[in-house]
């Protein structure tokens, strides 16, 4: 497993022999409030409620379809969300969006991955935030931990590059202030289209 920092690529397809389904998991954790007036209250947790998204994009930026909360599934079928956590409770992955590359349209150059707050809560109540990828073999190929905190409410968090037949994954953690991923689109080509 490789680990990066923010604007690292590696290659998935040298890490694997055989790439063909991909699993990338985001999670995050509510920050823990500390102090008496929070314990009066009832407690450390507040639910964060962030959505993972997936846009598929050809080579030139344009979008050619978006896989969100309100559309768990790809028009072609190649990549299925696994539905929304409203909570960021737990361990391990709170969204996990499946990607089938063989399925994949031929047109389909960048896959972008986001995390953005419907409800508008900032990245300042959010802790531990990461995306990683794992093979169809259960492998975890890359994992990128958002080390960034701030008042914007979505992040670009990673995508994957189709490279001359091989795939490619970058970790960006760049901020943006979308609440759906609509408002992103700008941020999402700005930071993923090479």
């Amino acid at each position: 497993m490789v680990s990066l920092s923010k604007n690292q690529t590696v290659s998935l397809s040298k890490q694997t022999s055989s790439l063909n389904k991909l699993h990338f998991g985001l999670g995050w954790d509510p920050i823990k409030k500390k102090g008496l007036f929070s314990k009066l209250l009832g407690g450390g947790n507040d639910a964060i409620d962030l959505d993972a998204s997936c846009i598929l994009l050809d080579k030139s930026g344009h979008q050619l379809d978006t896989i969100w909360f309100r559309k768990l599934a790809s028009s072609c079928g190649s990549v299925q969300h696994s539905g929304d956590n409203m909570t960021g409770e737990g361990d391990g992955d709170d969204e996990v969006i499946n990607v089938d590359l063989l399925r994949l349209p031929a047109e389909v150059e960048y896959l972008a991955f986001t995390v953005n707050s419907f409800r508008g809560q900032t990245f300042n109540e959010v802790e531990n935030a990461f995306c990683r990828v794992v093979d169809q073999s259960g492998k975890e190929l890359a994992r990128y931990q958002l080390a960034e905190q701030g008042s914007h409410t979505g992040i670009v968090i990673a995508s994957l590059h189709r490279n001359g037949g091989l795939w490619d994954f970058t970790a960006h953690g760049q901020a943006s202030k979308g609440r759906v991923i609509d408002d992103m689109m700008a941020d999402i080509v700005a930071v993923v289209v090479r």
